[in-house]
């Protein structure tokens, strides 16, 4: 029963990170962690391919074997963090101005704690 379950959250996961590479605020890369985590329980195959392509594969086995982000994966998130906490403090009204840059420091600092590969 688990094995069914397992196929369908990876396919959602992975339909999500595909929706994250073209959506600005969607993610992508901890949606093909999951998709990698669910498919290594349910459908090898998949995992196998997803492990091989050539530019998920590498941050997806960064993360598993070392729980790494790559450097330039942190400079992206950087950067993109930056430019929501600026518009956010432009646009959203006094009560959820600063909520963007709180978000965005926590994550920062997490993110930038773990090693880079």
């Amino acid at each position: 029963m688990k094995r069914p379950l397992y196929r369908l959250f990876g396919l959602l996961a992975l339909a999500l990170g595909a929706a994250g590479a073209v959506l600005p605020l969607l993610p992508t890369t901890p949606f093909l962690l999951l998709a990698a985590y669910f498919f290594a329980r349910s459908h090898p195959e998949w995992e196998a391919r997803l492990l091989a392509h050539p530019w998920a594969g590498p941050a997806i086995r960064a993360w598993r074997d070392h729980g790494a982000i790559p450097l330039v994966a942190k400079q992206a998130a950087t950067v993109m963090l930056a430019i929501s906490g600026v518009t956010g403090w432009w646009l959203l009204a006094d009560a959820w101005r600063y909520v963007p840059s709180v978000i965005g420091v926590v994550v920062l600092v997490w993110m930038w704690s773990r090693p880079s590969r």
